[in-house]
């Protein structure tokens, strides 16, 4: 898989790779205010200083991702989804790398995510990335596992 940035011509792929995704766990609260940054992934990511990625074979998008900054050191991983028929191939766990990586380029310390405590698979995978659950909430009619990690390790090796 090759990882990228983001690309307007995206737009209507990634929409519907965010849909599906959801579908797919069940984690789909319908379309609404919460996805007005998908319809502005230019401005609401790249032009503000954070990151979306895609992943792509042949040339389609199959997986996303990405990074919004959250506070000086802290950004906040977001929009992670597979294409339902690509789950479990480790696309998840390549696209979170590159954010990891981008993260520490852009000198962010930590990175915190949710995701909906029934998605099992998601909260394996953040697990085993190096992520701590550290506390639960809940979001519309959602219960959701709160996740961080910190990067300064990882700075540390590079050094």
């Amino acid at each position: 898989m090759k990882i990228r940035r983001y690309e307007e011509s995206d737009r209507g792929v990634v929409w519907a790779l965010h849909n599906q995704a959801l579908a797919g766990t069940g984690a789909h609260p319908g379309s609404g205010a919460w996805d007005e940054d998908q319809h502005h992934i230019q401005e609401e990511y790249i032009d503000g200083g954070s990151e979306f990625l895609v992943g792509t074979r042949g040339g389609r998008v199959f997986a996303m991702g990405a990074l919004m900054r959250s506070s000086s050191g802290r950004a906040e991983i977001k929009r992670m989804r597979v294409h339902p028929d690509c789950q479990r191939q480790g696309l998840g766990r390549e696209v979170l790398r590159a954010l990891e990586a981008r993260a520490v380029e852009l000198g962010y310390a930590a990175l915190h995510l949710t995701t909906t405590v029934h998605q099992h698979a998601a909260r394996k995978l953040y697990a085993k990335s190096g992520y701590v659950e550290v506390g639960r909430d809940r979001v519309g009619t959602f219960d959701v596992a709160q996740f961080e990690k910190s990067l300064l390790r990882d700075r540390r090796r590079e050094v």
